[in-house]
């Protein structure tokens, strides 16, 4: 978090990067999530010095958007998410499986 961050993004921050890393990423991948939606936030509300378009424009919050944007693209979720699901599930072998072979076992 940004030097000088008021208390309530501090929370914030906190909440979504412990929300992650229960389901399973990382926790560099946890606070780097926290912080993109924690600083996106603050330019929504100009707390921040800058903001890009795309920041101030958007219709939803990341908040309200609730990840419906990630991982939409072609390649869809990253093999450590789909590891962290097949654990979840017990897949048999999880660990040695490359990023199609996770897929498939979990039918994707």
């Amino acid at each position: 978090m940004p030097a000088g961050s008021s208390p309530k993004r501090e929370r914030q921050y906190e909440h979504i990067k412990e929300g992650a890393e229960k389901r399973g990423t990382s926790t560099g991948r946890a606070k780097e999530i926290a912080a993109r939606t924690v600083n996106k936030e603050r330019a929504r509300s100009g707390e921040s010095r800058t903001a890009s378009k795309v920041s101030t424009r958007d219709r939803k919050s990341a908040s309200q958007r609730g990840g419906e944007r990630s991982h939409s693209g072609p390649q869809g979720p990253t093999r450590d998410q789909l590891y962290a699901e097949a654990k979840k599930r017990g897949v048999d072998g999880r660990s040695s499986m490359n990023k199609e072979q996770l897929r498939k076992a979990l039918g994707r």
